[in-house]
């Protein structure tokens, strides 16, 4: 049953992609929500909630890396956590007000559903069922955190209270899981199959570009075409497909080919590549995805501050989170999205003085070149024997030459 003892290739199944399902309708309630409040308290709250929807992604990402869902059990408990998850979806347009037992219910009965299942089919037989227990204790009394917020009637408290179950909840990996009485698991003692993992990732990646797609096609499908709108709804597609193909080009390949040779450091880089630092990628997509929408809406109107932010900060958000994750998994940094990154958020100030549809295609062309000049650098100027490109921030294989950065930056 369970996945990383076997010497087969491990894939993504059927019921994990129709467990993913629940998470499309999720973001896709999370960018509409943030399209109906741009001032900073909605995008706190979108954040917010982004984080707690991710958190219930990415464990149960791990359970089914763990136990493989073709056996019936595992299958199972999947669909009972689609429709926990399923529910907490629904919450989330009045998730801190009306409908937060819902919210918060849906969550925790998710978690601790699903971490149940893993203590009751393992025993100490498994080196990994004391960590496993550590962490279904942790989702008993968080979770009880989250109904007790979810429960007081003042919006403030419960926003407070529902702050620190995050916190804790985000905590529970960097400290181990620590519970009285069983200490703290080591991240080096969690194993996982590395293909699958990477696979699960890269579908939610194409789970959120496919919000961007739904937002562009939704906006334009009620409003009158005119060239101006045709041409924003080009620029809005062009920037999802820059952004498919910086994180799939080669992004993708090599983070599962570094997990592959990560050792005994593999849980390590598992937990804070992945676990960690795709949340800005996806961040940066969700935000970008409400921007889409704006664009098209309006594309002639010169943009307020609030406007223009999203323009610039889902893009930005989005090329920063793929350098903290190569940063991770490979120690070195792609200067050609830092460079991106700053010209991104440098045409902040301009798009106050043009309208919208041109400051997103200063914005898409930043991003395409960045795209092309990588694509460039390594379909034909790079030797087959050279690393991939970046900043080294260690000595050792992965140091770069002086030549191939010359060949990046040229």
């Amino acid at each position: 049953m369970l996945r990383f003892r076997s010497d087969d290739e491990q894939r993504a199944t059927t019921v994990e992609l129709f467990f993913d399902l629940v998470f499309v309708f999720a973001i896709t309630q999370l960018a509409t929500l943030l399209r109906h409040d741009l001032s900073f308290v909605g995008a706190g709250r979108v954040l917010f909630l982004l984080l707690v929807v991710w958190w219930a992604w990415i464990y149960t990402t791990w359970m089914t890396n763990w136990f493989d869902p073709a056996h019936l059990s595992v299958r199972l408990v999947l669909i009972v956590c689609m429709l926990a998850a399923f529910l907490m979806a629904i919450a989330i347009p009045h998730a801190f007000d009306s409908r937060a037992a819902l919210f918060a219910g849906g969550y925790v009965v998710l978690q601790i559903a699903r971490n149940t299942f893993v203590v009751l089919k393992s025993d100490d037989s498994e080196p990994m069922h004391r960590s496993w227990v550590r962490m279904w204790i942790g989702s008993l009394w968080i979770g009880a955190i989250w109904i007790a917020g979810a429960i007081v009637p003042d919006e403030g408290a419960r926003t407070a209270i529902w702050g620190a179950a995050l916190l804790l909840d985000y905590g529970g990996p960097l400290v181990g899981f620590w519970a009285p009485g069983l200490g703290r698991t080591q991240a080096t003692e969690w194993e996982l199959e590395h293909g699958h993992f990477v696979e699960r990732f890269q579908t939610f990646v194409i789970i959120a570009l496919g919000e961007t797609i739904v937002a562009t096609g939704t906006v334009a499908s009620q409003d009158a075409l005119n060239a101006v709108r045709v041409l924003a709804l080009a620029i809005a597609f062009l920037v999802t497909a820059v952004f498919w193909w910086l994180y799939f080009d080669e992004v993708a390949e090599r983070s599962q080919a570094r997990l592959a040779a990560a050792g005994e450091q593999r849980g390590v880089l598992a937990r804070d590549a992945f676990t960690y630092l795709h949340i800005p990628i996806v961040a940066g997509i969700i935000v970008a995805a409400a921007g889409d929408a704006l664009v098209i809406a309006r594309p002639t109107s010169t943009p307020p501050a609030d406007q223009l932010a999203v323009l610039v900060v889902g893009s930005s958000l989005y090329i920063l989170g793929l350098v903290a994750f190569e940063l991770r998994m490979t120690g070195s940094v792609a200067p050609t999205r830092l460079i991106a990154a700053v010209v991104v958020i440098a045409l902040g100030p301009l798009g106050t003085l043009m309208p919208l549809v041109a400051s997103y295609a200063l914005v898409s062309a930043a991003l395409a070149i960045v795209a092309g000049v990588e694509t460039y650098a390594r379909l034909w100027r790079r030797p087959e024997d050279e690393p991939a490109r970046g900043w080294p921030l260690s000595s050792g294989p992965r140091t770069l030459s002086a030549l191939r950065l010359r060949r990046v930056l040229k």
